[in-house]
């Protein structure tokens, strides 16, 4: 009796957690889907068990959610593909449900469920499941509906396929606002399925019909099916059908509108070609660059590099760089921050002499600007003006300004400063950088905030590495020997993080005679956040310096140090000794 009733016991189980209160429980029962079909077999799966998930009423969302999940990959536990469509009936339940991230991952398991399924069953199940969801009386059904058609399109008859672009031009004109912004996102897709003989005819009429809607959300959707579209058709179709709907929207009463466009122009400019770009969407993209509306300002400003490289230099100079200038002073932070990102990306596009004239000057603007992002923007992006304009001119015009802004009020400005110090060096070379640059770094080695201190630790450590030992001798152990003694513990304990980076660049003869006696001397001070330190940093050194040196120098100390008074030295210090320990029994 236990051998006839045992398959039947993972359903049953089933069935009780999907019933039981706790959503958790109705969770993981669903998660183990899979594992619960593997034990009933391939057939009592089809007979079984998605019978008894199309009848599950479960209410919670996230149940749901899980459930149309599962299902996108359940063929392999329904016998393969040839039973792919017993699938379609739990999912097309799931596609009329209330809940929008439901119905999306339903529609997600259709999409790959069709695709894997053989042309007759779609012809014969899954084109009937669509017409029905976009005949359904209920919103939810028709929205899911126009994300199915792309699947089922390519695999039907011609009668059907007609039928097809007929429902889905009744769905793009529905009563119901969401089913034509579905319609609206989903077009491109459907579109790339269709003949070229009906795409210029039925899809473009349809596609007519969503530019001139009366909501904002749906024009707005149909502006990404302008680009979509556009890779669809032949270019001169593109300019008679495509290019006036843009021009249209970039002049768009709904800022929405505009904005979609102001995102979507480069890829626009891509579909349409560089001669009608020039004569027809320039000016488009000025309207842009000049709105009164702030996000679609941003949104433009953000394309401006990515718009001057499809035109030509004269053409960038004349019209796009005035709007640039008006933008650098503009109203919003973030319209000027969206310019200072991408604005240095013009500088190789309009070449050496119109950066030198027109760029420079709205460099400099943005680095003095109030809002600390705009300066960063700018900073992180130097290298690329540096390739077009030269070193000399670019520090001349550019240093005093980064000078500032290395003693700015805002740490973050301070510390995204040092972050880009070790490429301004490689990029100006170690005797500008010792003239202009050198006294800075080791100005930060004192600054109120740690981060900033931690930050100009690593920056000398990557400095060292750049410029090499010799140079590090000449230039920074002399300063870290003043530091040492500094009567502010915490910049003595900077100067302690400093040694423990820059040992492994200088080398064991560096270390042992020039660094190691100032962290000898540190164990003597008086305060024990600065012992339990020196601790760690002879820990540090010691894969760094010989065998001898730890021996002689580093273990008498720490054995010091390991009978202090203070409970937090004398762990660090007896730590480092074990670390000791260990080095001399493998080495």
């Amino acid at each position: 009796m236990a051998m006839v009733d045992q398959p039947l016991y993972p359903i049953a189980v089933l069935i009780d957690e999907l019933k039981n209160e706790d959503i958790q429980l109705r969770l993981n029962s669903i998660r183990r889907l899979s594992t619960i079909a593997r034990a009933l077999g391939e057939e009592r799966t089809r007979k079984e068990l998605i019978p008894f998930l199309s009848e599950n009423n479960d209410d919670d969302d996230e149940v749901l959610l899980a459930m149309a999940e599962e299902l996108g990959v359940f063929i392999p536990y329904v016998g393969g593909v040839e039973h792919a469509n017993v699938l379609l009936p739990p999912l097309e339940t799931l596609c009329t449900v209330e809940e929008t991230c439901v119905r999306d991952k339903s529609v997600e398991s259709l999409c790959r469920i069709g695709a894997q399924m053989r042309e007759h069953d779609l012809v014969e199940h899954f084109i009937p499941l669509v017409k029905r969801l976009a005949a359904g009386e209920w919103f939810t059904a028709r929205v899911s509906s126009c994300g199915l058609f792309h699947i089922a399109y390519p695999s039907a008859p011609e009668a059907l396929k007609t039928e097809l672009r007929a429902i889905y031009g009744q769905l793009c004109q529905d009563d119901m606002p969401m089913v034509r912004r579905s319609a609206a996102t989903n077009l491109g897709k459907f579109a790339a399925t269709v003949e070229a003989a009906h795409l210029k005819t039925d899809i473009m009429s349809v596609f007519e019909d969503l530019t001139h809607d009366d909501q904002d959300s749906v024009r707005l959707l149909a502006v990404e099916g302008c680009a979509a579209l556009g890779k669809l058709l032949e270019s001169q179709d593109c300019v008679a059908h495509i290019l006036p709907v843009i021009v249209n929207f970039s002049q768009d009463k709904s800022w929405r509108v505009r904005y979609m466009v102001a995102n979507q122009l480069y890829e626009l400019c891509e579909a349409v070609g560089p001669d009608p770009t020039r004569s027809e969407l320039v000016p488009a993209y000025v309207r842009l660059l000049r709105d009164n509306e702030a996000e679609v300002r941003i949104a433009a400003a953000g394309k401006v590099t990515k718009f001057s490289r499809i035109l030509n230099p004269e053409l960038a100079i004349q019209h796009i760089l005035p709007c640039v200038k008006e933008l650098s002073t503009d109203s919003s932070q973030h319209v000027r921050s969206a310019l200072a990102s991408v604005i240095m990306g013009m500088a190789p596009v309009l070449g050496k002499d119109a950066t030198i004239e027109q760029l420079l000057p709205i460099f400099l603007s943005l680095l003095k600007d109030e809002f600390p992002d705009v300066r960063l923007n700018i900073i992180s992006k130097l290298d690329q003006v540096n390739q077009v304009i030269g070193i000399d001119l670019l520090s001349q015009s550019l240093l005093p300004a980064i000078v500032e802004l290395a003693e700015d009020r805002h740490w973050r400005v301070r510390l995204a400063i040092i972050e880009y110090i070790p490429l301004l060096a490689s990029q100006l070379g170690i005797g500008f950088f010792d003239d202009k640059l050198g006294a800075l770094c080791m100005q930060w080695l004192k600054d109120k905030v740690y981060s900033i201190r931690d930050a100009a630790a690593n920056n000398i450590k990557r400095l060292a590495e750049e410029f090499g030992p010799d140079w590090a001798m000449q230039h920074i152990i002399p300063q870290v020997l003043d530091m040492i003694t500094d009567p502010h513990y915490l910049y003595r304990m900077t100067i302690l993080q400093a040694i423990s980076l820059l040992a492994p660049v200088l080398g064991a003869e560096i270390t042992s005679s020039k660094l190691l006696p100032l962290v000898i001397n540190a164990s003597k001070d008086r305060v024990p956040n600065i012992k339990f330190n020196v601790a760690k940093v002879l820990q540090s050194l010691i894969p760094v310096v010989d065998q001898s040196v730890v021996e002689n120098t580093i273990r008498p100390c720490l054995v010091e140090l390991s009978e202090d008074p203070d409970v937090d030295v004398r762990f660090f210090a007896s730590q480092a000794l074990q670390s000791s320990g260990q080095a001399k029994m493998s080495s």
